[in-house]
C-alpha cells in the first residue's frame, strides 16, 4: 500500500479535484468557495472530502476514495487529517446509509432531520426524493473518544 499525503487542497489545483470527481463520482463536482481535503500519492490525488461552509455551521460532503484504495482506512485517515476543518464550526454530513457506521466511528452521531438547519433540511429532502438514502449526521469529538475506548 501506497501512503498518502494529506493536507488541504491548493487554489492552483482545484481543477484536479473535479477530474477526479468525474472518473470515480461523476454526480460530485466541487465548488472553489469549499475548503477541500485531499490525501495523494506518486500517482496523484487519492482520496478528497469537500466542506461546504455555511454562517454558522459546515457541511461534509463528496467524500471519495479511489476505488482500488477503499476499505484500506484511507477515508479514516483523511477524516483525521482534516480533524480541526471538522471543529471549526459545527459540522454535518449526509451518509449513505451504508457508510452510517464508518461516520461514526470517525465521531459522527446520527440526528433526526428536524436537528438540522433549515437549509439543510431541504437539501436532504431533495437528496431523498431523488432515491438516496441518507442519513444525517453531527461531527461531535467526544463521541469519537468514547467509540475508541469502547
Amino acid at each position: 500500500m501506497s501512503k498518502l499525503r494529506f493536507h488541504q487542497l491548493e487554489p492552483l489545483r482545484f481543477p484536479l479535484i473535479n477530474r477526479f470527481y468525474k472518473a470515480y463520482y461523476p454526480a460530485g463536482k466541487a465548488k472553489k468557495d469549499e475548503v477541500i481535503w485531499i490525501g495523494e500519492n506518486n500517482k496523484g490525488i487519492q482520496a478528497c472530502v469537500r466542506f461546504k461552509q455555511f454562517d454558522s455551521y459546515q457541511l461534509l460532503t463528496g467524500m471519495l476514495v479511489h476505488p482500488e484504495l477503499r476499505a484500506q482506512g484511507h477515508g479514516m485517515a483523511l477524516l483525521e487529517a482534516s480533524k480541526e476543518q471538522l471543529e471549526a464550526s459545527q459540522c454535518y454530513c449526509f451518509a449513505f446509509s451504508y457508510l452510517e457506521t464508518f461516520y461514526q466511528s470517525s465521531g459522527f452521531v446520527v440526528v433526526t432531520d428536524s436537528d438540522l438547519p433549515e437549509p439543510l433540511r431541504s437539501r436532504i429532502e431533495r437528496y431523498r426524493q431523488s432515491g438516496k438514502s441518507l442519513t444525517p449526521m453531527l461531527y461531535d469529538q467526544s463521541k469519537k473518544l468514547e467509540l475508541s475506548q469502547a
